[in-house]
């Protein structure tokens, strides 16, 4: 997220222009949690989609409330320690009056919040991928409010609030590299090092059961993304919104064909998975980095994301952890991946006139993206490793066994994604009221 600046010597006013245009990005970037529940559902089986898809929508109840509540208070409020925030004024939001700007901005702080909003609702149903199959979903719900309080929002302000550490010691992070994607990687990681394995677990076939699902998915991600980043500058006064617009477009396209050209080097096959996972890998690694690299170097963020994503993906049946969805291999490794090669990459062009490596700036901001990197993926591993091992030993993360093979859906939701009761239609009718020989009737009934 771009540090609020001040777009003209006198104090800003009000600009109906980027207003607008933050009232539409906030609302494609509402639009990516719907989608993230399309393309997570369509990679899971038949008996979990619908627990795939309520995993993101609780997210859009639990964390909009507690955002209006205390989340943005926390994140954006006056600094204490570099830590966190605090403003009274903004709990519950009741004392904000309508015309008033976000520092240094021409936008209302109504818009700027609930852009935000947007973003903490998103991170915590990026982790529900990697515990598709097997988690309570009411234990899920009490985990997204804790870990938006006690993760999340604190940081958030670390990175984007004024007076954070890792926003004074000068990390670039133009949209969530460290924020969401390292943030929500890591704490997927470390749930699932505490949960453990869905039965079955490199034994039983668990093939996506609707690739069509999970294209419409990537699709909805992609085209909201472009709200998630450009947006993100919070206007477009100077033109750096518009580079991130090309940037996201430019990586993701390149991600798209490094990932396939992986697949067929490695497996001999161009997938439609393989494509969709690309395309989002390319986008999580242009996030932190494309208001400070050029369309040449967003096509080299997106092809090392596409390829090195497509390899990380396989680590988890090396190491042994159960990452459902790939997780871990898609937002944790494409965060890092983005997020330190702003180092090599900045032009000094963009948002900053900071310099990477490759354009003679040295190593100065390498080694300040490296500690961005392991701070917040340091604490959001432990803290959520925390956070679950308490709700296991209390109230339990997991279903039950049989449950879990019977199917999720069911279980926690009393419902499933298909009804084919009625399917058939009037050539199934048809056949049923005919009078058929042995052969033929044996035809129907299979």
């Amino acid at each position: 997220m771009a540090p609020a600046i001040t777009l003209a010597a006198d104090t800003p006013t009000l600009s109906a222009a980027n207003t607008g245009f933050m009232l539409i990005c906030s609302a494609l970037v509402m639009l990516m949690t719907p989608g993230l529940a399309f393309f997570y559902g369509g990679m899971v089986r038949v008996k979990s989609t619908l627990n795939m898809l309520m995993m993101s929508f609780i997210s859009l109840g639990i964390v909009t409330v507690l955002w209006v509540l205390y989340g943005f208070s926390m994140a954006f409020g006056t600094d204490s320690g570099g830590l966190i925030g605090w403003n009274s004024d903004w709990v519950g939001l009741s004392n904000i009056g309508l015309t008033e700007l976000w520092d240094g901005t021409t936008i209302p702080l109504f818009v700027f919040l609930v852009f935000q909003m947007m973003f903490a609702i998103l991170t915590p149903a990026l982790i529900s991928g990697a515990l598709a199959d097997r988690v309570k979903f009411t234990a899920w719900a009490l985990f997204i409010a804790l870990w938006v309080t006690v993760v999340y929002f604190p940081v958030a302000h670390w990175v984007w609030g004024s007076g954070g550490w890792a926003f004074e010691l000068g990390v670039i992070d133009f949209a969530g590299g460290t924020a969401v994607h390292i943030n929500a990687g890591a704490a997927a990681l470390g749930v699932i090092l505490v949960i453990g394995k869905r039965i079955g677990f490199k034994k039983d076939p668990m093939r996506p059961h609707s690739l069509p699902l999970v294209m419409l998915g990537a699709a909805l991600l992609w085209f909201g993304w472009f709200g998630f980043n450009a947006g993100s500058w919070l206007g477009n006064d100077d033109g750096v919104g518009a580079l991130m617009f090309v940037n996201t477009q430019v990586a993701t396209g390149a991600a798209v064909l490094g990932w396939l050209a992986y697949e067929k080097i490695r497996h001999g096959a161009f997938t439609t998975l393989g494509a969709a996972s690309g395309a989002v890998s390319g986008l999580v690694a242009i996030t932190p980095a494309g208001g400070a690299v050029s369309p040449l170097g967003a096509i080299a963020v997106g092809l090392i994301a596409g390829v090195l994503c497509a390899m990380a993906v396989g680590l988890k049946y090396r190491f042994g952890y159960d990452d459902s969805l790939d997780v871990v291999g898609v937002h944790l490794v494409g965060g890092i991946i983005g997020s330190l090669l702003v180092g090599f990459f900045a032009t000094g062009k963009g948002q900053s006139d900071v310099e990477g490596l490759f354009y003679g700036g040295g190593l100065d901001q390498f080694w300040k993206q490296c500690a961005g990197v392991a701070g917040v993926l340091a604490y959001s591993l432990v803290v959520s490793a925390v956070l679950a091992f308490l709700l296991d030993r209390t109230i339990g993360m997991r279903v039950s066994e049989d449950d879990e093979v019977a199917g999720i859906d069911q279980a926690e939701h009393a419902e499933t994604a298909y009804d084919f009761s009625g399917a058939g239609g009037g050539a199934a009718r048809t056949a049923a009221s005919t009078p058929a020989g042995p052969a033929e009737n044996k035809k129907v009934d299979a």
